[in-house]
Parts: structure tokens; sequence; C-alpha cells
């Protein structure tokens, strides 16, 4: 055996054997040369090929870091909880090579710009890379109409809060709905309003009396991917919904955050369809790249630009984070990492719904047509106990979320359900995880 080859091989035996762990920095290349005996060059040679094999990653100017093993984390997420409850991103899907170069070719190229003083408005570059994206999903509005924020629930927040030119300050939410959102109307004592929505749709007619009637600021809604039900509206329901708006001047909020899950051409946005300047568009990158970017995107009416800078008059998103975005995006890596995920969670969604009608449970499944996103809902029994079945649940081995988080306290006409996500699932207990759910809730349902 040549010297390259015994130094690669003995470098990959001690990074399997955990004594060079996950994320630990490698010798240098010179320490390495003189550990071995060898050239450097030969050392150089061993890393590069230990860099092609993903075994470790290159960080510039600083050195050589052990990639975590697919291995290890199996062997690691054997011993954990099976996870159908979380909702965030599969940290194993964080593109975190591409988004490196990315912020290291944003600080290349913006080096001077990206250490003034933010625009409240966010990094234009970015703003009009958002533009062109947007308008491919039927969304048109110049970069002026669009403000960056510190991720969907900043945008919330200040919507919330801000008067709108209608003059009403009633909310109106679908019931479920997303549970931050919720809990923080509730804390701010925001007035606020529910309507229920099913896998079935929502009562248009119900919608238009609480348009009429109801003194309603905005209607916030998900059309596509709604959390917690995971159900998309039709293009029907999207256009009467677009169109009650303008007919009673009440805006709506649309909250897309999971719009990159989608179908490869599914249904237009209600923002498509507003042509009274009543839409209001929230888009999130948080479930595609990964959380801790913390930025998403608000199309804005032009009669909100104001009131909405009065409540946020300067920049509160880091520009760093912008600029990278803008060459993630432009680069089209953005692209190819939106259909691996997209392809990810789709098999996972697949592989959740096919077992529970293998295991009986099928018959509960709130929206059995759901082919993407991450969420699938079980409705149960209204005999069901839903906190002591989480805990048994989590006794055994499997982590879910019940659905009652997810309604505003006051409203009682509330269904009885499971939220239950794909998102961080290993598709490998997928099974066994669903028989352990269906034996469960066979049970708190007095049926064994």
């Amino acid at each position: 055996m040549g010297k390259y080859a015994e130094i690669l091989a003995d470098l990959e035996r001690r990074i399997a054997s955990g004594e060079f762990a996950a994320g630990q920095k490698l010798p240098s290349v010179r320490d390495t040369a003189g550990l071995y005996g060898c050239s450097v060059n030969t050392a150089v040679r061993a890393y590069a090929e230990l860099e092609r094999r993903h075994a470790v990653y290159a960080v510039p100017r600083s050195g050589h870091y052990v990639v975590d093993s697919a291995a290890r984390r199996r062997e690691a997420d054997a011993g954990a909880p099976l996870d159908l409850a979380a909702s965030s991103p599969d940290p194993e899907l964080f593109p975190l090579r591409d988004f490196r170069h990315c912020l290291e070719q944003a600080l290349d190229t913006w080096r001077h710009e990206l250490f003034a003083c933010a625009d409240e408005r966010g990094f234009e570059p970015l703003r009009l890379a958002l533009a062109s994206r947007f308008a491919e999903d039927q969304v048109f509005a110049g970069a002026e109409q669009i403000r960056i924020v510190p991720g969907v629930n900043r945008a919330l927040e200040l919507l919330a809060k801000m008067p709108f030119p209608n003059g009403n300050a009633v909310i109106l939410t679908e019931q479920p709905s997303y549970d931050l959102f919720m809990r923080f109307l509730e804390a701010e004592g925001i007035p606020v309003r529910g309507i229920a929505r099913t896998a079935e749709g929502i009562d248009l007619d119900e919608l238009e009396r609480h348009f009429r009637l109801g003194g309603i600021k905005f209607f916030y809604t998900m059309p596509r991917h709604h959390s917690p039900l995971g159900v998309s509206y039709g293009p029907e329901e999207r256009k009467a919904i677009a169109r009650l708006a303008g007919k009673y001047d009440v805006y709506v909020v649309e909250d897309d955050y999971l719009a990159d899950l989608g179908d490869e051409r599914g249904p237009d946005p209600i923002r498509a369809y507003d042509r009274t300047s009543h839409v209001v568009y929230l888009r999130s990158f948080s479930k595609t790249v990964f959380p801790g970017l913390r930025l998403g995107a608000a199309v804005l009416p032009e009669r909100l630009l104001k009131p909405f800078r009065a409540r946020r008059w300067y920049g509160d998103t880091p520009l760093i984070t912008q600029a990278a975005l803008e060459v993630y995006m432009r680069s089209g890596m953005y692209e190819r990492h939106r259909r691996l995920i997209r392809s990810r969670y789709a098999g996972r969604l697949k592989a959740l719904v096919d077992a529970l009608a293998r295991h009986g449970a099928g018959e509960w499944i709130g929206a059995p047509d759901i082919r993407s996103g991450i969420f699938v809902p079980l409705m149960l029994p209204r005999t069901v106990n839903l906190e002591r079945l989480t805990k048994r649940l989590a006794a055994r081995g499997v982590l879910v979320a019940s659905g009652k988080a997810s309604y505003l306290k006051a409203y009682r006409d509330w269904m009885k359900f499971l939220r239950l996500s794909v998102a961080r699932a290993n598709p490998e207990r997928i099974d066994e995880g669903v028989r352990r759910i269906a034996e469960e809730a066979r049970r708190e349902a007095g049926r064994l």
C-alpha cells in the first residue's frame, strides 16, 4: 500500500471510529504531513480525496472539519423517538455547503454595502430577484412593493398591530390555523374571530357574512398546504376570496409559507386574482433553506406601504443573509435545492399516508389526497383524550402534535385530531411509528 493510500485509510478509520468526531477540526495539512512522515502534497491529496468522499469539508483560511456521517446519524436516530411532531425542516437537508459559498461570494461582491445601515425595505438586489421569482407564481409586483422581513412571523406581528385603510380592527382567521400566530393575537389582546376550515374547505357564505357585518380588518389564510390540516384551496375558492375582499373592502393576508414544496404547477395564489389591491402576499424561506436564515418577504398593496413603514422604520434583517440569498437564487442553487426537498418530503408523505392505510388508520385521515407539503391530519373520535394519547405515544417512542394547540382558546367548535408532520421523520421508521399510533388511537377510542 502506498503512503497516500495508507494515510487516507488511516484517516477514514479514525473518522469512522469516532476518534475524530463530527464537526471536529482535523490537524492541519502540515501537521498531518509531519504525523505521517510524508510530503505536504501527499497530505493535501488525502484531504482532497476525503472531501470528495464527503467525509470532511474545507473552510477557507480555517482548515478541514469532519462531516457527520449518515451511518452515525442512523445509529443515533435508532435510539431516538420518531418525530412526527416537528414542523421545522430536517437539518440533514440544509444546504450548508452551497450557502456557505454564497455567503463568501456575497462578501466579495458587496463587501462595503453589507456593513452600511440596512434599508428598511430590504436589500434591493434581493427584492429585484424576488420580484422576478414571484412573477413565475403569478404574483406580479415591483421591487418597491416587496419588503424583506426577519421571518413571516415579524410581518404578521406588524400587520396585526398597524392600522388599515378600511378602519376596521378585527382579524378573521381560519380555525384551526398557525398556532404561534394564534398565541400572539391572544397575548396582545388583538380583536380576533375564527371561521371553520376543514379538509373540504371553507363555507364561503359564512365568510361573506363575516366580511359584510364583522368589521374585519383582514382575513388571515393559508391557501396552500395549510398548517395544520395540510390541505389546499382550489382555484374557485381562491377566486371567491379575492372577489369578496374587493367587494367588502376587507384585506386578505395570504401566508404562502410552503409555496416551494408544492406541485410543479398548482393553483395560482389568491394574490393572482386580486383586482382591487386587497391581498398581502407572504413568503417564507425557513422551510426551504433553514430556519436560522430568518428571512421572509411581504408583497404589500400600495396603500399599506406607508402604515407598514410607520411600524417598521429601520432595517432589522441582516444584510449579509439577504445578499447570500440573492446569490443563492441567482446561481440556480435555490431551484436545485427546492426540487430536492420537494422530492424528499413527497416521498415521506407518501410513506406516511400508505402506512396509515396499511394499519387501518386510513379511515381517520382528514385529507387522504394530500401528496405534497409536510402535514397530514389524523381525525379522531370525540371519545379520545388527546393529551393522554400523545403522552402514551411519547412513551412508545413516537412524538405527535395535538391539533388543539392550533385553535384560538375561545373557539369552541374544534375538531379532535393529531397533526402528523414528515418534516423530520425518518422514512425507515414511519411504518412502525404509524402502527403504534393506530394501536394507541384504537385503545383510546375503546376499540381494543
